[in-house]
């Protein structure tokens, strides 16, 4: 089955989000900036995106709201293979442990492997952390469980309560000192709990909220709920967070947060775009100059309230 160009969802390896497309074994990168225009248009239907780079032999027709983007047999086989579901025990690589904060009370403790940094951080759009300790994946494993149970924190966040709070964070001060306090209660465990073959790591505070544009642009208040076959997302992109684009949309879209925005109809303001969704789909370009505008079904933020039909 020949697809046109796909996107393969939002890398961090940086300090500036990268969107990643495929077209069969042909492979680009676009690499984006604030105050930039992005726009495309869904063509047909939303397909499989296979696993562990191998095309969906199915070729299967996937769930439009899914953020997965897989049928059930890649969904199978990429979780045989990933260190989340643990069936990797025996890998040699170094791995680290952290604290990722997200908002007022949103914090959990993860992994990464050593060699990615602090990329898996803004993936995951961790607005503030710090590093917790460094050892072999299973003492890593260990330690991320005994902290979980004994910070009392969960083991993820939804993406939806984490663009619930992004509007209005408290001041870079403010979350510091959340992860700070939550370091010190970490370290405290050292020697009860913490195999001794994960090295501590000195608190470091990473604060993430200037390289993701917030505090530069509105609040959002809508995200898209879900593509459909000819919906256009076209705006200009103010701000990003792990896989969330927010772009301002409208005739007179507002990117510098002095609340002014309107036209277009999608009625303009702030919309986030999570770029989960648009994996699978083949994406036409469009010029979002002359198309300021998105027109797939939108969610509001926190309220929950659908606003049906295409916009």
């Amino acid at each position: 089955m020949a697809f046109g160009w796909r996107c393969t969802g939002v890398a961090w390896p940086g300090d500036a989000p990268q969107l990643g497309w495929s077209k069969g074994a042909e492979r680009r990168v676009s690499v984006l900036a604030y105050g930039a225009g992005l726009g495309f248009r869904a063509v047909g239907e939303r397909h499989c995106v296979g696993a562990r780079g191998n095309v969906c032999p199915l070729g299967a027709v996937v769930s439009v709201r899914s953020t997965g983007a897989r049928c059930p047999e890649c969904a199978r086989l990429d979780r045989a293979h990933s260190v989340a579901a643990d069936t990797l025990l025996d890998d040699p690589r170094t791995y680290r442990v952290y604290l990722a904060w997200f908002g007022p009370g949103m914090v959990k403790v993860g992994i990464t492997r050593e060699e990615r940094g602090a990329a898996r951080l803004r993936e995951q759009g961790a607005v503030a952390f710090t590093w917790l300790g460094r050892g072999p994946l299973m003492a890593a494993r260990r330690t991320e469980e005994v902290l979980r149970a004994a910070l009392g924190v969960p083991d993820r966040i939804p993406y939806a309560r984490k663009r619930a709070v992004r509007g209005r964070l408290p001041a870079e001060q403010e979350r510091s000192a959340e992860v700070v306090e939550l370091y010190g209660r970490a370290a405290a465990l050292q020697g009860r709990g913490w195999p001794e073959s994960l090295e501590p790591l000195p608190l470091d505070v990473v604060d993430h909220a200037e390289i993701f544009g917030m505090g530069r642009s509105a609040a959002a208040t809508r995200s898209v709920s879900e593509l459909v076959d000819g919906g256009v997302v076209a705006g200009r992109l103010v701000a990003a967070a792990g896989p969330d684009l927010h772009l301002a949309v409208g005739g007179d879209a507002d990117a510098d947060g002095d609340g002014d925005a309107d036209g277009g109809g999608s009625g303009g303001g702030v919309v986030v775009l999570d770029t989960r969704l648009i994996t699978g789909w083949e994406l036409a370009a469009v010029d979002p100059a002359a198309a300021n505008d998105i027109r797939v079904p939108l969610i509001d933020i926190g309220g929950g309230g659908v606003q049906g039909g295409l916009f």
